[in-house]
């Protein structure tokens, strides 16, 4: 059986890097096949979802916003504010477990599939080099040769281009952040009215311009820490892209006069002159994979050509090559599902008992009875309450299963959209009602929409005494 290749010079340097320490450009092949296919229609949706999703209404609010200055979240129609910070930080602990378990199952494939770095570098801006500059050897073609003003015209074109998509996305995200309404807002003002804002656009929409244009796949190989994390999140078990090594050692070229006698690698190189980020998948899995896939499907097309089986390339893990066993059920995976769950667990409780009015009331500290005339005795309160809808409600307050009254305060509390307020309330009771020094009380909050909330608190008075 021939084992996986042991020359590891590779690992000690990366592929963009020359040896002379100067970047080496990118060049890859334009991708086909079905992996391309099924990862061109994930993106057209996650593209789909990203310039959408702002101008979404739900009941004449956003669908989506993320409004880090008015520190306002709309997740799916629900509003989330800063009284809602540990749902908001639960939800982040949450997403970075399932980050964890996802990659100890399946490793990188976050990146590949759905990271906008990847969708938008790979789905977007590398169509329109091949679009315009054609083949890779076309593109580096161009590059090398002198200025000339067919050079001019196209890089020109294509670099306008790419500073319309990056001012789009800019945009965009701008409009996930303010929403469309303060955007289009802006949008009809002079400029002058929004220097800071426009300076901004612009400053972004030149970020998102040298990122895609220039800096591209160094953002994932130099930049990005979840690619650091494959050194301790992947085991042997860890479903990655992988080449067969036995089914493919030893690599040699195909002799159609001779019997075969190597693996099923014929060194075509297709794999390599197809990856993204200029690795040798063969060598192993490296931090620079960012399971994109389409050594898979190059690989594929050229098995399909010389009549032999698919898979020489493919999602496996390490085992599953060398022992054909899979085993998604580790030790690690388990132990994240079990933490994941109860996460989940928690959160989905938070949010299935979330009311739209948050309020505590409390007796004044420091504060007793007090007599009243016609025979009343009082009860001093804090009340603090958080509004949580779109709209301004108007709050009452009633004793249940009690007579008595409650008066609150000052004028009549009308608590504000994702506000919080506070109030006195003077709770008062017939003497004779009075049976325990410390009686029960549940007060009913109502707002527009009738009863918001039931709290529970006491009431200090004095115990009456039996006659003899």
């Amino acid at each position: 059986m021939s084992s996986a290749p042991t020359e590891q010079s590779f690992r000690d340097h990366l592929g963009i890097v020359s040896e002379e320490g100067k970047r080496k450009w990118i060049y890859p092949k334009a991708p086909g096949g079905r992996f391309h296919s099924a990862r061109l229609i994930v993106s057209w949706i996650l593209l789909a979802v990203l310039f959408v999703s702002p101008f979404l209404r739900v009941n004449g609010h956003p669908f989506m916003l993320f409004d880090i200055t008015e520190r306002k979240f709309v997740i799916l129609g629900q509003i989330f504010g800063p009284h809602d910070f540990f749902l908001l930080a639960l939800a982040m602990i949450t997403t970075v477990v399932f980050i964890f378990l996802f990659t100890v199952v399946f490793g990188r494939l976050f990146c590949g599939w759905i990271c906008p770095q990847t969708v938008f570098l790979e789905m977007v801006f590398r169509k329109i080099d091949y679009w315009l500059e054609g083949s890779p050897r076309e593109q580096l073609r161009l590059n090398e040769s002198p200025w000339t003003g067919k050079k001019l015209r196209v890089k020109g074109l294509k670099h306008a281009i790419y500073f319309v998509l990056s001012f789009l996305i800019a945009n965009t995200l701008l409009a996930w952040v303010i929403g469309t309404d303060k955007l289009f807002h802006i949008m009809s003002d002079p400029p002058i009215e929004h220097l800071g804002g426009l300076s901004a656009i612009v400053i972004f929409s030149g970020g998102f311009h040298w990122l895609f244009a220039w800096f591209r796949e160094q953002a994932c190989i130099l930049v990005c820490p979840y690619g650091r994390l494959q050194g301790v999140l992947l085991d042997r078990n860890s479903i990655v892209i992988a080449y067969d090594h036995v089914r493919g050692e030893p690599r040699g070229k195909l002799r159609k006069s001779e019997p075969r006698k190597l693996g099923d690698c014929i060194d075509c190189h297709q794999c390599v002159d197809v990856c993204p980020t200029g690795i040798d998948i063969r060598n192993g899995t490296q931090l620079e994979c960012v399971n994109c896939t389409a050594c898979i499907d190059a690989c594929d097309t050229i098995m399909d050509t010389i009549d032999k089986p698919r898979g020489l390339i493919r999602y496996d893990s390490f085992d599953g090559i060398e022992k054909k066993v899979r085993s998604l059920f580790t030790s690690r995976s388990i132990g994240y599902s079990v933490v994941l769950l109860i996460l989940v667990s928690v959160l989905s409780y938070f949010l299935a008992t979330r009311l739209d009015i948050d309020v505590t009331i409390l007796r004044t500290p420091g504060m007793y009875f007090q007599e009243q005339p016609d025979n009343f005795i009082s009860n001093l309160y804090d009340m603090k309450a958080v509004n949580k809808t779109f709209v301004n409600l108007p709050l009452s307050f009633r004793l249940k299963g009690v007579d008595g009254t409650i008066r609150v305060l000052g004028d009549s509390l009308i608590l504000k959209s994702q506000d919080a307020a506070s109030a006195k309330l003077f709770v008062l009771m017939k003497r004779d009602q009075i049976k325990l020094m410390n009686t029960p009380l549940t007060i009913e909050v109502y707002g527009r929409n009738g009863l918001a909330n039931t709290i529970q608190t006491s009431f200090l008075g004095p115990v009456q005494k039996k006659a003899e």
